[in-house]
């Protein structure tokens, strides 16, 4: 099992080390900048390029069936469900095959309207419940993982 982060604007990667220690569970967490992370053996920093989407290619070329992503990109969560992975969004929801098209499409009517000038307002702030939240997804997460095997 492992964890793969996309931790540029992870507002959550403290809660990812307290569930990946006590789960026992590697997790790399992949920015383009040099982030802090805990000198840990579980806990390895990898800083990509800082072309267009270079995080989100590493993320994606190593995602699998063993894998949980934490991304709030909803084009890389695709890409990752594509793989098999189980995917989190920082907030604890969990994108899934029957969610992410509707995800997509909403992306894509946000997109069209910023860009058409009407004043769209972004997501609502990161909350305790939001954490709280994602650190139960996280849990259930690699729970399920392991009875996988």
């Amino acid at each position: 099992m492992h964890i793969l982060v996309d931790a540029d604007a992870c507002p959550v990667k403290e809660e990812i080390y307290k569930v990946a220690f006590r789960h026992e569970v590697r997790v790399t967490i992949v920015s383009n900048s040099t982030i802090r992370i805990p000198a840990h053996p579980l806990i390895e920093r990898v800083v990509v390029s800082d072309g267009f989407d270079a995080a989100d290619d590493w993320i994606a070329e190593r995602a699998d069936a063993r894998a949980v992503c934490i991304t709030a990109d909803i084009l890389l969560a695709d890409r990752c469900l594509k793989a098999g992975a189980i995917v989190l969004a920082p907030n604890g929801k969990p994108f899934t095959t029957s969610s992410i098209g509707g995800a997509i499409a909403t992306r894509a009517i946000m997109a069209d309207l910023r860009a058409g000038g009407d004043i769209v307002g972004g997501p609502p702030p990161f909350s305790k419940t939001d954490r709280s939240r994602f650190l139960s997804a996280l849990d259930e997460a690699l729970v399920r993982l392991r009875r996988m095997g």
